[in-house]
């Protein structure tokens, strides 16, 4: 039976402030709804995004940038090829990328291409419980990019595809699991209006990228990033009135998350 152990806040104030530190350089490939919330999150939190997506582009780019998100939210048979460029571009180079598998088990196209994603060993894998049970090919049901199970329902299917790929794989819900397959950590926290605005896992999929190009224990830096948004959300709760007034709350929540305050 798998037993998770608690993630610690004096190693999410390490990572923190080792990605404020680096200011990563985030290539997102991510979907046409998101781009925008993304880049904002991202820079709240000190990093630098860009959305590169022609392939010629996307495949210099990749070898450039410190790390590489695949969402394929509204993924397009010529986006795929400038995803599977960047790709391999990134490994190339020696770059870690994370896939954002939007969807999949719903929808053919994206389940059979990201299927093939794994097979070019992303360093990390985010996605709801339904996501990440389909990856790891089993029953699932879902509605779209909603999920229909909990996390923990996931949580023997994230150990799996962990084993397989290579990847740390998060699971996210009301607790995040984050697992290498080994070591499962659990992160606890966020808010029910996260789920009311568009927009929050695929941000969280692109802070998750960056945590994961951090020198270092990748499965603590993917909790920790996981714990960052969620905690972010917690405060931005607290002082929205609802989900028009949560996101300038929680882009100023990351903004002002303090690594000392964390310890």
């Amino acid at each position: 039976m798998i037993q998770p152990e608690r993630l610690s806040h004096t190693d999410v104030a390490h990572s923190l402030t080792l990605f404020r530190q680096q200011s990563p350089l985030i290539h997102c490939m991510t979907n046409d709804v998101v781009q925008t919330f993304t880049a904002n999150v991202l820079l709240a939190l000190g990093a630098s995004p860009a959305m590169v997506i022609d392939a010629e582009e996307a495949a210099q780019f990749s070898a450039m940038a410190d790390a590489l998100l695949v969402n394929v939210g509204t993924l397009t048979h010529s986006r795929s090829e400038a995803m599977l460029a960047a790709i391999h571009a990134a490994n190339a180079a020696g770059r870690a990328w994370t896939l954002d598998p939007v969807a999949v088990g719903a929808l053919d196209f994206r389940t059979a291409f990201c299927h093939q994603l794994l097979l070019l060993k992303p360093a990390a894998i985010r996605g709801n419980a339904s996501e990440i049970m389909a990856l790891a090919k089993q029953a699932v049901s879902g509605r779209g990019v909603d999920t229909q199970h909990a996390s923990t329902a996931a949580l023997q299917a994230a150990v799996a595809l962990a084993t397989e790929t290579g990847a740390v794989v998060a699971v996210t819900g009301e607790v995040d699991f984050v697992t290498d397959g080994v070591r499962t950590l659990s992160v606890s926290g966020g808010s029910p209006l996260m789920t009311r605005v568009v927009g929050t896992g695929c941000a969280l999929s692109a802070v998750v990228a960056g945590f994961a190009a951090l020198p270092g224990d990748r499965l603590v830096h993917v909790a920790s990033a996981c714990r960052v948004v969620a905690l972010a959300g917690e405060r931005a709760a607290a002082a929205a009135q609802g989900p028009g007034s949560f996101i300038p709350a929680f882009l100023d929540a990351l903004y002002q998350l303090n690594p000392e305050a964390l310890v």
